[in-house]
């Protein structure tokens, strides 16, 4: 593979393009200056103006939601994963029927592993423009999202529609639902009492690692975050390895499945083929099975990655052993 084929698999933050309507509550107060990102696969945008990076779907999504300091992302579910972890500011993630069932805090670095099945929300409470990167489980990820009802129900007064085919329409604009598409169903009263609680303790101690932890546990290896025998246990279709400048291997790989590198801090030297490119922090790159390739960090100065790696597991609900 040449330089230039490369390219073509490298995001570069730098180069991210931004949808600033790609969601139901796009022009609701406190939600209205959202920028949601689809870097591979379709993602989950309800909006024909989202642009896609990489079309190509290694069995997961990658994405980024960036937001100025008091933006909300309004109260939604998904049934497959859905894992954050923070490249830029401080958020507030909050969940539960209506967004009081906990709360959590995460900074620099921190990683989220949402479970599937409950509402969640979060909120740049930093001082300046924050970004989420996400992973999201399965091909189709922009199938399975769900609104609480409130949030359909807001957008109306602010001109925006949300077909059965999941596709936004706004009526600022003079658009129509088309007369064969329905409005999005809202969830009964009965399907949102089977909505499971889970505490503040609950979340924190199954789905969350600080960027501190993660330090703190991959001191001689690769540190695997997200996996069936990961720190935070799960089969989402994928695994999460958090690799730093002291535990990087300073060999040839050969995956026999996807992988995406998304570099956290500091700059690595990716090689391939005889070949080699820079990536930077908030860079992401699509590794197709079978190409040798290494991630060297660059210089002395703190470095840090995620590696994400498509495994045969089906994505779907959160898994429990």
């Amino acid at each position: 593979m040449t330089l230039e084929e490369m390219e073509k698999f490298i995001v570069r933050y730098s180069d991210l393009k931004p949808c600033k309507t790609a969601f139901i509550d796009a022009h609701t107060p406190g939600s209205d200056q959202k920028e949601n990102f689809t870097i591979i696969g379709g993602g989950v945008s309800e909006s024909r103006d989202q642009h896609v990076h990489i079309n190509e779907t290694p069995g997961f999504n990658i994405g980024a939601a960036g937001q100025p300091p008091g933006c909300k992302n309004s109260l939604h579910t998904h049934t497959t994963a859905e894992v954050f972890y923070v490249l830029k500011g401080s958020w507030r993630f909050f969940w539960g029927r209506y967004g009081e069932d906990g709360e959590l805090f995460a900074n620099e670095g921190d990683l989220v592993n949402i479970p599937t099945g409950i509402f969640r929300a979060f909120e740049n409470v930093g001082d300046g423009y924050g970004m989420l990167m996400a992973i999201l489980g399965g091909d189709d990820a922009g199938g399975g999202v769900t609104w609480a009802p409130e949030v359909i129900n807001d957008a109306k007064d602010f001109g925006l529609l949300l077909g059965d085919n999941g596709v936004l329409y706004d009526t600022k604009k003079g658009e129509l639902l088309p007369e064969h598409i329905a409005p999005m169903q809202l969830l009964t009263d009965e399907e949102l009492r089977n909505f499971p609680k889970v505490s503040t303790e609950a979340f924190m101690s199954n789905f969350f690692v600080s960027a501190s932890d993660l330090s703190h546990h991959s001191k001689d290896t690769p540190l695997k975050v997200i996996g069936a025998n990961g720190l935070l246990k799960d089969k989402p279709g994928f695994e999460v390895d958090f690799i730093s400048n002291e535990t990087f291997v300073d060999e040839m790989h050969s995956p026999s499945q996807y992988e995406v590198n998304m570099v956290m801090r500091g700059e690595w030297t990716l090689e391939w083929d005889g070949n080699s490119t820079r990536i930077s922090a908030g860079d992401t790159c699509l590794i197709r099975p079978d190409l040798s390739y290494k991630m060297t960090p660059i210089g002395l100065d703190e470095a840090s990655l995620f590696k994400v790696t498509k495994t045969n597991d089906p994505a779907g609900s959160t898994w429990r052993e």
